[in-house]
C-alpha cells in the first residue's frame, strides 16, 4: 500500500473538504500529509452536490471564505490540468411575499457592504435575468453576477491532484479502522485496506476529520463531539430541451426550490420544510456513489409548484430522480478548527449543502489556523467549539434535522426560533417563568424567557421584517428597567470555577485585567490573543484567596474555558463548569435597591455593597450570593442562589417585588438596553478579529502588569494608533428597524457595516453599533462626518457617538 509509519497529520476523508484540507496544507509546505479515504475520492456526497458557488454569505468572513473558493477554483485547471467546469453564469432569487423581498435587499445591502456585485431588481428585471420564469407572485429579486456553478467532483479530484503535487500522499481505499489517544492527544490511526489484504497503523502529530457525513462517527473514535447528521436530499434533471441556453441560477426559496441549468438540462432541487433525517442506525458499510431510494410523494410538492413557476418543466421529461444523503448540523453551520476535548483534532465538517462553495475557503481557513496555531481571522460562526456537548445526541441530532435542512430556505427573520429538538436545557426558574408568561428563545440549549406575552396574548413569534408582536412587550420592559424595577433570568450565562494557589498568577496571564484584588471584587475583563483580539469577554468575581468565579455568555462557556485550559500550562489551578449549580436572577432598575432591602435584612449601600462587589446575603429564608454589575446600565444586582433554593428566591423577590412595580423581563429587553448603553455584544461586536483597543475596550486591560497574553499587541497599537473605532449609531428617522451588517455609509461613501443593532426604546430609534475606519484620524475627526445607514436599499441619516448616547457618564449604575 506504500503507506508511511509516521506522517505529521493524517487527514480521514476524501471528500471536497478533504482534498482542500490536503491542498492547503501542502501548499503551505507542510510535509508528510497523508489523505485516507475509505472508499473512493468524492464517493460519499461530493460526487452528487450540486455545484452552486454562491458568493454572498450570512456574514462578511463567511463571505470572505465563499468568495476565496471562486477564485480558487478558477486557477486550479490551469495548476493541475483537471477542468473545475466553473462558470460564473451569475445568480437570480425571486421573492414571492414582501417580507421576503425585503430580506433579499437587505441581504443586497449587506453584500455592498462586503463588496460583492449585487443588484435589486423588480419583477420585469427578474424576467428579463430569466427568461423562463412564470411571473405570478413575483414581489422582486436580487441579481449577484459573480455567482455560478461548477463540477464537484472535478474540484475535489483537481484539489487531490494539486495536493499531491506538492507532495502530499491521497490513499484510496483506505479505512481508518481506529484512533489511539493518550490523554489529550492523538498519536495515531489505525487503517485497513478496503479488500481486507493488509492493515497498518500510522503515528501522526494530528488528524483532520474530514468525514463528511461520517463526521460523526469518527469523532466518537478520536474522543471529541461532532454534531452532525444525515438527510435526504433531493433533485430531478430533465431530459435534453431543444434551444434551452446557458442561464444563470434561480432561487425561489418561497418554493423551496432552486434551477441549474446544465448542459441542456434543468436540475431542479430542493430543500423542503420537512425533511428525511437518514442513516440513525448507521451508514452501510459498501456504501459508494450510492443513491437512496426514491419518493415522489415527499417531492411531488416541490415539483408542482416548480412547473408552474417554470413552465418548461412541465414540457420536459424527466431524466433522472435523485435522492442522496447530505449531513446537516444543529444551527446550520459548518464545523471548523480545533475540537475542544483535544489539543490535536482539527475537524472540517457538516457543510449542510454549501460544501462546494465553501471548501475552497474552509481548508484555506483551516490550514492556516494548524500551521500558526491562530485563526487567521474570526471563525466563530463556525468555530467547533460553539457546540455543546449534549448536542452530539444521536436523538437530538434526528429531531433537529429535520428542521435544518429546511431553514437554508426559510425566511431568515430576525429572531427566528428553532421549533425542533427544545426543551432540553431548562434553568430552575424554567416552570416559575411560563407560569408568568414566558415565551421562550433557545440559545446552545438553554430555554431562556425572551419576552412575556400579556394576558390574553398569544404566546408565540409572529415573525417579520418590520416590527413583530412582542415589539411593544419588549419595550414595556425596556422601560421598566429604565424607571422602574425589573427581573430577569440570568441563570443560563457560564460559570467557570478557577481554584488553586496559581489562580491569581493564572488569570493575570491570561486575562487583561487586573485580578489582584480583594476578595469579593468583581472585574470586567477580556482574554486576549497574540494579535490583542478578544478571544472571550467575561467577568471575573474573586471568591476567595485561591478561587474566582468567571461569568461567560451563555453559547461560549465551552470555548472559554477550552480557551483558559489550552493556556494552564504550569499554573497550579483547577477549571470547572459550575453552570447548573446556582440559578441567577437579575433584578436592575431604579427601584432595584428597595426590591432587596425589602428580601434581606443585608446593607446594599454604596458604602456596603459599591459597584464591582458582591457580598453573601440572607435572601427571604435562604442564602444568596448577590454582584453588584449590570449589562442594562441601570442600578441592580445579579443574584446568585444554588438550585435548591431557587425557586424560593423566584418566589421571595418576586412577591415582595410587586410593590414596587416589579415587571418580569425577557432577553430582548436585556439586548435593547445594553445597545443603548453601547455595551459590546460577543460575537457580534467584538471577535478575536477586533483589536480590544478599537473596540474601545482599553479601560479594561491593564498593561502595567509585567506579562499576559496579547500585552504587546496592545502597547503595539498605542504607539501605532488606532485603525478603526467602535462608534455607535442611532437613527434620526424612529421607524426603521436595524438588525446587523447593515452598511454604514460616511460622508455618502460605505465605509464599513453594522456589528449588531436593536430599538432603542428609552432613546426612541434604532441603534447600532460597527467599526468605522478611522487610520490617522483623531475621535473628533470621526464624529466630524456625517453618517448614514442602508436599511434594506434605503439610506437613513444616523447620530454617531464614541461615548453611549445613554447615560454616558455610567451615574446610574452607581447611583
Amino acid at each position: 500500500m506504500s503507506l508511511p509509519t509516521q506522517a505529521r497529520v493524517v487527514i480521514i476523508g476524501g471528500g471536497v473538504v478533504g482534498c482542500s484540507v490536503a491542498y492547503h496544507l501542502a501548499k503551505l509546505g507542510w510535509k508528510d500529509v497523508v489523505l485516507l479515504e475509505r472508499k473512493q475520492l468524492t464517493s460519499g456526497t461530493t460526487w452528487h452536490a450540486a455545484g452552486l458557488i454562491g458568493q454572498l454569505r450570512a456574514s462578511q468572513n463567511m463571505t470572505k471564505l465563499a468568495r476565496y473558493s471562486a477564485e480558487l477554483y478558477k486557477g486550479l485547471e490551469a495548476e493541475t490540468g483537471v477542468a473545475t467546469g466553473l462558470r460564473q453564469g451569475g445568480s437570480v432569487s425571486a421573492a414571492l411575499t414582501n417580507e421576503r423581498l425585503e430580506e433579499l435587499y437587505r441581504q443586497a445591502a449587506m453584500a455592498r457592504a462586503f463588496g460583492v456585485p449585487v443588484e435589486e431588481l423588480s419583477p420585469k428585471e427578474v424576467k428579463e435575468k430569466y427568461e423562463h420564469i412564470n411571473l405570478d407572485g413575483v414581489t422582486g429579486g436580487v441579481w449577484l453576477p459573480t455567482d455560478g456553478q461548477a463540477d464537484p467532483a472535478n474540484i475535489a479530484l483537481a484539489l487531490a491532484k494539486g495536493a499531491r503535487q506538492n507532495g502530499a500522499l491521497v490513499k484510496e481505499r483506505i479505512k481508518v479502522t481506529g484512533i489511539k489517544r493518550q490523554d489529550r492527544r492523538v498519536t495515531g490511526v489505525d487503517w485497513a485496506a478496503d479488500d481486507g489484504s493488509e492493515q497498518g497503523h500510522i503515528a501522526c502529530d494530528m488528524i483532520v476529520n474530514c468525514a463528511g457525513m461520517w463526521g460523526h462517527e469518527v469523532g466518537r473514535m478520536a474522543g471529541v463531539n461532532v454534531p452532525l447528521h444525515a438527510c435526504e436530499h433531493f433533485y430531478i434533471v430533465t431530459e435534453g430541451i431543444s434551444g434551452l441556453s446557458q442561464m444563470p441560477v434561480l432561487r425561489v426559496p418561497d418554493e423551496c426550490a432552486y434551477y441549474k441549468e446544465d448542459a441542456g438540462k434543468i436540475l431542479l432541487g430542493a430543500f423542503e420544510p420537512h425533511s428525511k433525517p437518514w442513516g440513525m442506525n448507521g451508514i452501510p458499510e459498501n456504501f459508494e456513489f450510492d443513491q437512496l431510494p426514491e419518493d415522489f410523494d415527499h417531492f411531488e410538492p416541490i415539483l408542482e409548484a416548480a412547473c408552474n413557476r417554470v413552465p418548461l418543466l412541465a414540457e420536459a421529461g424527466i431524466h433522472t430522480f435523485f435522492n442522496g444523503p447530505e449531513s446537516f448540523t444543529p444551527d446550520d453551520a459548518y464545523h471548523l478548527g480545533l475540537a475542544p476535548e483535544m489539543d490535536n483534532v482539527w475537524v472540517a465538517a457538516g457543510f449542510n449543502s454549501i460544501g462546494i462553495q465553501s471548501a475552497g475557503g474552509a481548508g484555506h481557513a483551516l490550514s492556516q489556523w494548524m500551521d500558526s496555531g491562530e485563526k487567521p481571522f474570526d471563525l466563530g460562526d463556525v468555530d467547533i467549539s460553539r457546540m455543546q456537548p449534549f448536542q452530539g445526541n444521536k436523538h437530538y441530532l434526528f429531531e433537529r434535522s429535520k428542521e435544518t435542512l429546511g431553514l437554508l430556505y426559510a425566511d431568515h427573520f430576525p429572531y427566528l426560533q428553532k421549533r425542533t429538538a427544545r426543551g432540553i436545557r431548562r434553568t430552575p426558574f424554567h416552570h416559575h417563568l411560563l407560569e408568568k408568561g414566558a415565551v421562550m428563545g433557545e440559545i446552545a440549549g438553554w430555554e431562556r424567557a425572551n419576552w412575556f406575552a400579556n394576558e390574553g396574548q398569544e404566546r408565540e413569534y409572529q415573525y417579520s421584517w418590520k416590527r413583530q408582536n412582542w415589539f411593544e412587550n419588549a419595550r414595556a420592559e425596556h422601560m421598566a428597567i429604565r424607571e422602574g424595577v425589573g427581573m430577569y433570568d440570568m441563570s443560563s450565562f457560564g460559570k467557570i470555577r478557577v481554584e488553586g494557589p496559581d489562580a491569581e498568577a493564572f488569570l493575570n496571564y491570561v486575562g487583561g485585567g487586573d485580578y489582584s484584588v480583594p476578595v469579593g471584587k468583581i472585574v470586567y475583563t477580556q482574554f486576549l490573543n497574540s494579535r490583542g483580539g478578544i478571544e472571550a469577554d467575561v467577568t471575573v468575581t474573586r471568591m476567595s484567596e485561591t478561587a474566582y468565579l468567571v461569568v461567560t455568555p451563555a453559547a461560549t462557556r465551552l470555548a472559554d474555558q477550552t480557551w483558559m485550559e489550552r493556556h494552564k500550562g504550569n499554573f497550579n489551578v483547577v477549571i470547572t463548569d459550575v453552570t447548573p449549580g446556582e440559578g441567577v436572577l437579575a433584578v436592575m432598575g431604579p427601584k432595584a435597591r428597595d426590591v432587596l432591602q425589602a428580601v434581606s435584612p443585608n446593607v446594599f449601600s454604596n458604602e456596603v455593597n459599591p459597584f464591582g462587589t458582591a457580598q453573601e446575603i440572607e435572601l427571604g429564608m435562604g442564602l444568596a450570593r448577590v454582584h453588584r454589575v449590570t449589562y442594562v446600565g441601570e442600578l441592580g444586582w445579579e443574584i446568585y442562589v444554588s438550585a435548591d433554593m431557587a425557586g424560593h428566591a423566584f418566589e421571595t423577590l418576586y412577591e415582595a417585588g410587586q410593590a414596587h412595580g416589579l415587571k418580569l423581563c425577557g432577553m430582548h429587553m436585556m439586548d435593547s438596553c445594553r445597545i443603548e448603553k453601547g455595551f459590546r455584544h460577543f460575537g457580534h461586536d467584538i471577535t478575536a478579529e477586533d483589536h480590544v483597543l478599537e473596540a474601545g475596550l482599553g479601560f479594561a486591560v491593564k498593561t502595567a502588569k509585567p506579562e499576559f497574553i496579547g500585552r504587546d499587541a496592545v502597547l503595539r497599537k498605542k504607539d501605532e494608533g488606532l485603525a478603526a473605532r467602535m462608534v455607535q449609531f442611532k437613527l434620526t428617522d424612529p421607524e426603521p428597524l436595524l438588525y446587523h451588517n447593515e452598511p454604514v455609509i460616511r460622508d455618502g461613501e460605505i465605509v464599513g457595516y453594522l456589528s449588531s443593532g436593536s430599538y432603542g426604546h428609552a432613546l426612541g430609534g434604532a441603534m447600532g453599533l460597527g467599526y468605522v475606519p478611522c487610520k490617522g484620524e483623531s475621535a473628533a475627526d470621526v464624529l466630524a462626518s456625517t453618517y448614514e445607514i442602508d436599511v434594506a436599499g434605503t439610506r437613513v441619516r444616523a447620530e454617531a457617538s464614541l461615548k453611549p448616547m445613554y447615560d454616558p457618564k455610567g451615574e446610574r449604575a452607581k447611583a
